[in-house]
C-alpha cells in the first residue's frame, strides 16, 4: 500500500545546499497490528536518497539505522548548532568519495514505553519482524534498491546497537553487514545500577500502572523529571526482556519494588537476552555476514565499553573478521562515530 512522501533538500554545515534529499514516508507495518500498547501500525520512515538518485535509474545499496531508546524516525534529522545530522554525514562521505552512493533508511521504533529494543515481545509487539520484514520490503518496493543481503547494512547505537546485533545474528540472509555502536551488553553493568534508582521512583506510586499513568499526565502537562528516566527505561526493558501477560503493563520487574531486591527467576530471563550470553550461541549467523564493525566510548556512562570488549572477545574466539574501535568519549552526542562504521562497512557493500 502506498504512502505519502514529503521530500526536502538537506543542508550541510553552514547551510550550504547539498545534492541529496530526505523523504518522510508513511508505511504500513503489518507486524505491529494489534500490538499490546496500541501503538500505531502505520509508521513514519525517514529515507535519505544520494545525489543523482532522482535523475538516474541506478540501484543502490541501503544502510538501515536503528535509533536508541526514546528515539523516533524523525530524530535523525534534528539539527543542532554547528553539527551535522546523520543524513548530512552520509552525504559528506559520499561527496568525499569515501563511501559509494548509498541510501539511508531510518525506521521508527517508538513505543508508548519509549522503545522496544527492536525485538519481538508480547508486551510491546513484533518489532524485530517489523524491521526485517515490513521495513525492508517497503523500501525495496518503493525505491531502486539492490535487494539482497550483500547490499544491506544494519547499524545502530545503544538500544539500536542491541537491535543491530539481534538482526545480524538472526537475519544474515537479510542484512549482510552489521555496525554496532555502544550496544546494551553485559546487563550486570549497564542495567543493575539503574534498578535502585527505578525502585526509588516507584516507591511514591501505588504500583507501576499508577506510576505510569501519573508519568504520562506529568510529561504532557510539564516535562519529564530527572528521576523519571530510570523508571521508564527499566519498564521498557522489562517489557522487552521479561514480558508477562496479565501483569500491569504486561511485564515483570526484575526486582521487588519495595526493597529493590533482585528477583532471580526474572533477572535470569533478562540475562538470556544479554548479547554477551546470546552472541556466542548464535555465532553461525554472524559468520555469514560480509563485514562487522563494533565500537564504544571509553567513558560510556552506562559502562557499555566492557560489554563491547566481551563481544569483541567472542568475535575473536570465533575467528570472525571485524573491526573493533574504542574512543575517548561517553555515550551521548556521538553520532560522529557513524562516520567510522560507514567508512569501514560501506565500501564492502555489493554495488550490483
Amino acid at each position: 500500500m502506498g504512502g505519502f512522501a514529503a521530500g526536502h533538500e538537506i543542508s550541510g554545515e553552514g547551510g550550504t545546499s547539498v545534492r541529496g534529499s530526505v523523504e518522510i514516508q508513511l508505511m504500513e507495518a503489518p507486524s505491529l497490528v494489534g500490538n499490546p500498547l496500541k501503538d500505531p501500525d502505520w509508521r513514519q520512515v525517514t529515507v535519505y536518497l544520494p545525489p543523482g538518485y532522482a535523475r538516474g535509474q541506478s540501484r543502490y545499496p541501503v544502510v538501515y539505522f536503528l535509533h536508541g531508546f526514546a528515539g523516533q524516525a524523525l530524530s535523525w534529522t534534528n539539527s543542532s548548532a554547528f553539527a551535522l545530522t546523520v543524513p548530512d554525514r552520509i552525504e559528506a562521505l559520499i561527496e568525499a568519495d569515501v563511501i559509494p552512493p548509498v541510501m539511508g533508511v531510518f525506521p521508527d521504533g517508538w513505543t508508548a514505553l519509549g522503545g522496544s529494543q527492536w525485538i519481538n515481545s508480547t508486551a510491546t509487539g513484533r518489532y524485530e519482524d517489523y524491521v526485517f520484514k515490513d521495513v525492508v520490503s517497503f523500501v525495496d518496493r518503493r525505491y531502486r534498491t539492490l535487494a539482497h543481503s550483500g547490499a544491506r547494512v544494519i547499524v545502530g547505537k545503544s538500544s539500536g546497537g542491541y537491535g543491530a546485533l539481534v538482526m545480524g545474528c538472526r537475519h544474515p540472509d537479510v542484512f549482510g553487514h552489521m555496525g554496532v555502536h555502544a550496544a546494551d551488553a553485559y546487563f550486570e553493568y549497564c542495567y543493575l545500577p539503574q534498578f535502585p534508582k527505578a525502585a526509588s521512583g516507584l516507591l511514591r506510586a501505588d504500583g507501576i500502572q499508577d506510576w505510569y499513568d501519573d508519568f504520562l499526565v506529568r510529561v504532557r502537562e510539564t516535562r519529564m523529571r530527572s528521576e523519571d528516566f530510570p523508571v521508564i527505561e527499566i519498564l521498557a526493558m522489562a517489557a522487552a526482556y521479561s514480558p508477562r501477560m496479565g501483569e500491569p503493563l504486561n511485564l515483570e520487574l526484575p526486582f521487588e519494588p519495595q526493597t529493590a531486591r533482585i528477583v532471580p527467576e526474572v533477572w535470569e530471563r533478562w540475562l538470556q537476552q544479554d548479547p554477551v550470553r546470546f552472541v556466542p550461541k548464535q555465532i553461525e549467523g554472524l559468520k555469514r555476514l560480509h563485514s562487522i564493525y563494533i565500537d564504544c566510548g571509553l567513558k560510556d556512562e552506562y559502562n557499555l565499553q566492557w560489554g563491547a570488549r566481551m563481544l569483541a572477545e567472542a568475535f575473536h574466539r570465533a575467528q570472525l573478521v571485524f573491526l573493533e574501535e574504542e574512543f575517548e568519549d561517553g555515550h551521548t552526542g556521538t553520532n560522529y562515530r557513524y562516520d567510522e562504521s560507514l567508512r569501514y562497512l560501506c565500501p564492502k557493500l555489493a554495488t550490483q
